[in-house]
Parts: C-alpha cells; structure tokens; sequence
C-alpha cells in the first residue's frame, strides 16, 4: 500500500513540473513572437 501511494506521488509530482515545463516553454515563445512583430512594425 505504500508503495502504490508513493508512486502515485511522484507520478503526480512528475506531471505538474512537466506541466510547468511546457508551460514555461510556451511563454518563451509567446514572448520571442511578440518581439518579431514589433520589430516588423
């Protein structure tokens, strides 16, 4: 039983850092798209 509840954890924890991961990444590129354009303007 404290296995599966330990697993289940870091299984959790592994998906919201991914999440943030992906987040952060999105952000990144937002902003880089957002200088192109004012520096096409």
């Amino acid at each position: 039983m404290h296995k599966a509840t330990l697993l289940l954890t870091l299984a959790l924890a592994a998906l919201l850092a991914g999440c943030n991961t992906v987040k952060g990444v999105g952000q990144d590129i937002q902003k880089a798209g957002n200088a192109i354009e004012r520096a096409a303007k």
